[in-house]
């Protein structure tokens, strides 16, 4: 389940530059982001195609950049066979499977989806890395920043779970992320992770480099923690799937 108590790691959000980095402070989770990825133009396709991870998105949605398809991200051939696969075994009505969606948002519904039936009955076809695996945790980081770089903040705020970032809206979040042109994070040596108060936790070290609009390349490193519960009982899907709950990264001289 969630813990109450968190805080934000306001050392590395002065580093960074984020526009919602006054939040209140709460104890127990520092939370950190890069500035990673500029605003467009909204694509007039946008209401139609591209749908958003849960309500606050489609609330959103009309304000949002343009995001990036996953057929102009991967090619129209590769993204037909993760919309294929989404489609297979998602129990959606499929709105997220569809190619004009990012890539991160596809890969986030096979995820929830897998996630979803996990246990019961034979494993789904398609649906590796397996939900609980160390894998599957290192993905949520990946699934971050892909979703960062398309422009999809929507699917990138729900990698902290059903609720986003700690004490932060989704307009927030998206605001923290004006300055930046790409990003790239590289994972680090994934050690086998641990338990703890109904939940385990998996530690995914990384560094990630940035270019900003202005040209300024940045490199920050530290680590992911990303935590899921562990089928207590009464547990929601949303709290038994992997998802961010900490962050902390700091300014590194960029190479």
């Amino acid at each position: 389940m969630r813990n109450p108590k968190l805080a934000w790691a306001t050392s590395v959000c002065a580093l960074i530059g984020l526009a919602a980095c006054g939040a209140p402070k709460q104890p127990d989770v520092a939370e950190s982001r890069n500035d990673a990825a500029a605003p467009m133009v909204a694509s007039p396709e946008a209401e139609e195609a591209p749908q958003t991870a849960n309500a606050m998105n489609v609330a959103t949605a009309a304000s949002a950049p343009q995001r990036l398809s996953c057929a102009a991200d991967i090619g129209s051939a590769a993204a037909a066979e993760r919309v294929k696969l989404c489609r297979n075994v998602s129990p959606a009505t499929h709105p997220p499977c569809n190619a004009a969606n990012s890539c991160a948002l596809i890969e986030d519904e096979i995820a929830r989806s897998c996630a979803l039936f996990d246990g019961k009955g034979d494993p789904m076809p398609g649906c590796d890395p397996a939900p609980k695996s160390m894998a599957a945790a290192i993905a949520v980081v990946q699934r971050y920043y892909a979703a960062i770089n398309a422009r999809d903040y929507g699917t990138a705020w729900a990698q902290w779970g059903d609720d986003g970032p700690p004490n932060q809206t989704l307009q927030a979040f998206q605001a923290g992320f004006a300055n930046t042109r790409t990003t790239r994070v590289t994972i680090g040596d994934v050690e086998p992770g641990s338990a703890g108060a109904g939940s385990i936790y998996q530690t995914v070290p990384v560094t990630v480099d940035s270019q900003l609009e202005n040209g300024t390349v940045q490199r920050f490193a530290g680590d992911y923690i990303v935590r899921r519960v562990n089928d207590v009982d009464g547990a929601s899907p949303g709290q038994l799937r992997w998802h961010i709950g900490q962050a902390t990264l700091k300014a590194v001289p960029a190479r």
